[in-house]
């Protein structure tokens, strides 16, 4: 298949340089290699610059709230759960406003693929802080340096019961496609959190600041020991790439009985609510 099926005839509003770019060219190559066809699968978008890809991916695609891009995935994975769906947002999205739904979706084990954009501002809002910001990070709403600590996304999608947690970097863009291919086929709650550099308004976590400090993980790490992945992650100097952790265990699509006849979007409804209303009468 051809990379440029899932090319709009809108161009990319990014800054030049952005981290997206390198994300973006990733997702295609990935779709491509799992020859994907572009009405087969479907993209859930948060808000933030990561968003904006709503328009530059020919998908099926869903643009949803600040935040509630998971809930909204985890709505069209039960209606049609033969349907590969993706969550594509930033990290103010999944990691702030939708903290909630990110811990709840992963204990679940919902058969969802969540790609987050992590830059640590909110680049379209012109860089204020965002969780994944260290402790003392400044910015215009943050003159004086973020408070708080840094939050760890990938321990808490660990802890929280995700069984698939993997990391990137934008600036590698073949190891982030495989990597991606690799999450895609997964079966259950997936996080690939990916280092993507903001060019405009984070001067400090660039592309030159990643790739000393990033590592790819060796054919010997061992991804199935929860202890040494937490371990791993809890490194705030070193940033680990590739698969973190993995485990397979039964999706919550797989314990709902309403699902074993066929996806619910192919059963006929039955409008009669008549007999449903003598339960309250």
């Amino acid at each position: 298949m051809d990379i440029s099926l899932y090319n709009t005839n809108r161009s990319p509003t990014w800054c030049p340089g952005c981290g997206n770019y390198g994300i973006w060219a990733s997702l295609k190559g990935a779709f491509t290699k799992m020859e994907w066809k572009e009405d087969s699968f479907v993209a859930v978008y948060g808000i933030g610059c990561s968003g904006n890809m709503t328009d530059f991916v020919k998908s099926y695609g869903f643009h949803s709230l600040h935040g509630r891009g998971i809930p909204n995935a985890v709505g069209i994975k039960i209606a049609n759960h033969n349907l590969p769906v993706i969550v594509i947002a930033g990290d103010g999205d999944i990691y702030g406003e939708g903290g909630n739904h990110l811990v709840h979706a992963a204990r679940g084990n919902h058969d969802i693929k969540v790609i987050v954009h992590d830059n640590r501002v909110y680049g379209l809002t012109t860089g204020q802080v965002a969780p994944t910001a260290a402790k003392g990070f400044k910015s215009k709403s943050t003159p004086n340096g973020i408070i708080e600590v840094r939050l760890n996304p990938l321990a808490l999608a660990i802890v929280s019961g995700a069984t698939f947690v993997a990391q990137g970097f934008a600036g590698d863009i073949p190891h982030l496609t495989e990597l991606l291919i690799t999450a895609f086929k997964h079966r259950g709650f997936t996080l690939v959190n990916i280092l993507q550099p903001c060019v405009t308004f984070n001067k400090i976590n660039t592309f030159e600041y990643y790739r000393e400090r990033t590592f790819k993980l060796d054919q010997k790490y061992d991804p199935s020991s929860k202890n040494e992945a937490i371990t791993k992650v809890l490194n705030e100097e070193k940033f680990p790439l590739g698969i973190i952790y993995r485990e397979e265990r039964p999706t919550y699509q797989d314990s709902l009985p309403q699902l074993s006849g066929g996806p619910l979007v192919e059963k006929q409804l039955n409008n009669n609510l008549n007999e449903l209303f003598k339960e309250f009468i």
